[in-house]
């Protein structure tokens, strides 16, 4: 049950509830050792394996960089303060807060300095196209031990396994519409897993924000905190009406159908390029707070690791982005080479030549090109979608742009280009999500269905005295609107 990404509220809804709940385990309060990590991502008979991280590797190394980046500080940039969410840690990098344990597991410690500052760590997928395909099933799981401690000790712990919508990235402001599923939730040290739906507006609409639409559970046999359990949410697009649920150790325990909600609301969550997954433990915040009073307190004990032994996301049925026709893909990755692929390949970095100091805003200056052709699929009446990995290093007032150009028959003719607005990168390393959702700048002729097409992307500084990098590979993306 995330709290708002514009601003800390209170709990309401089913607090005495979960009130209850936190009675009837208050006397649990010994600490048991950490479960073992099951090692590989386990099979899934009549499931596709889309993505997954199992975490291996040597005590202290941080986690994959190819598929994981790290948040940092209090917030996003641009973002509202403590991450929209009133905790209080802030976020590192550091091993001491975020490791591989060498046993298997992501480590997520949250730890306190002397002068009672707390810091901890958040991660996120760099893929952000996790997405039911159109007649099927989406399925992300994760088997996880929630922090181990309990009572007095556990005040203010926060720990997640949740997804956004792709959209969020970039804009931070338009939360709830685009679309949240906790998976799993919990707060201090309660012997219970939370899932909820953020969708809609906020305050109130149809997902009752700020609560969301929620249900909790205790974990089946041992304590969540004590063992390991495994969470997983489905979105289930092969049965009317759609339909969202929630599992602990295979027993379901929430639903949400399509009936539930307007079209609008339904369609703002789903119709877009799919969600990103995040991991992490907060320490203090809203939810906490609700079902605890001010929290962190003098009594909690800082150094109690979440351990996150894998994490998969599997389709069933259907076709879509998360696995397209090789041939009619509405999803291209840039590539190595000036290419433009329908499925990810090794991570690289492309470098953006400087604006040189001149107002190349509109106009391609020197740009990266990538481009794909063959492509015969039918216009479905959207809009262009992209999630560029942008960065410009510690270069100061630097701005990347793209312009993405559809040829229609192959002839050579830019039947379409749609020139977008420039994204000002940070003067800060590290790569930044340049999406649509900065709008369109200018555009030229109409869509239409393609045959033999082409597709054409190109990325360059528009303003700047700095060179700039791309993400490639397995993560800039441009989401064409044919299906």
């Amino acid at each position: 049950m995330r709290t708002s990404r514009i601003g800390n509220r209170p709990r309401t809804p089913l607090i005495a509830a979960f009130l209850a709940m936190s009675v009837a385990v208050a006397g649990f309060v010994g600490l048991t050792s950490a479960g073992t990590a099951r090692g590989d991502v386990p099979p899934a008979p009549g499931w596709s394996l889309q993505w997954s991280d199992d975490f291996n590797g040597a005590n202290g190394a941080p986690p994959s960089a190819a598929d994981w980046q790290v948040d940092t500080g209090h917030g996003y940039p641009g973002g509202p303060g403590n991450w929209g969410t009133g905790e209080i840690q802030n976020y590192t990098a550091n091993a001491q807060n975020l490791s591989l344990d060498g046993n298997g597991n992501l480590k997520i410690t949250p730890l306190r300095d002397g002068a009672g500052n707390w810091t901890s760590a958040r991660v996120e997928t760099k893929r952000a196209d996790f997405k039911a395909p159109a007649g099927g099933t989406l399925r992300i799981e994760g088997r996880i031990q929630m922090p181990n401690v309990t009572g007095a000790a556990a005040a203010g712990y926060w720990p997640a396994f949740w997804a956004l919508g792709a959209p969020y990235r970039g804009n931070y402001w338009n939360w709830p519409a685009i679309g949240e599923f906790d998976i799993m939730e919990n707060v201090n040290g309660i012997n219970s897993v939370w899932a909820v739906l953020h969708c809609g507006v906020n305050p109130g609409g149809p997902c009752n924000e700020t609560t969301g639409l929620g249900a909790n559970r205790a974990c089946p046999g041992s304590s969540c905190q004590s063992a390991f359990h495994t969470y997983r949410f489905e979105w289930d697009r092969s049965s009317s009406p759609n339909a969202l649920r929630w599992y602990v150790d295979d027993q379901l325990y929430h639903t949400v159908t399509q009936a539930q909600l307007d079209a609008t609301t339904w369609n703002n969550m789903t119709q877009h390029a799919g969600y990103f997954i995040l991991l992490n433990v907060a320490i203090g915040g809203a939810f906490p707070d609700a079902l605890g009073g001010p929290t962190p307190t003098p009594a909690t004990v800082p150094g109690r690791p979440m351990l996150v032994d894998y994490v998969g996301v599997w389709t069933r049925g259907g076709s879509g982005p998360t696995d397209p026709p090789p041939s009619g893909s509405s999803q291209l990755y840039a590539r190595t080479g000036g290419g433009l692929g329908d499925a990810a390949a090794s991570g690289a970095n492309a470098t953006v030549a400087s604006a040189d100091g001149g107002n190349r805003d509109g106009t391609p200056y020197n740009p990266q090109v990538f481009t794909s052709g063959g492509i015969t699929r039918a216009y479905n009446g959207g809009a262009t979608q992209f999630d560029l990995f942008v960065d410009s290093g510690t270069t100061v007032a630097n701005g990347q742009q793209v312009r993405v150009s559809y040829d229609r028959t192959g002839d050579g003719t830019w039947d379409r280009t749609e020139t977008f607005h420039y994204f000002a990168t940070d003067p800060q390393p590290g790569f930044e999500h340049y999406t649509q959702a900065g709008g369109l700048k200018a555009s030229t002729g109409s869509h239409g269905d393609l045959v033999n097409g082409k597709v054409r992307i190109e990325v360059w500084n528009a303003i700047g005295n700095g060179a700039g990098t791309l993400g490639i590979g397995n993560q800039s993306v441009v989401r064409i609107p044919y299906g």
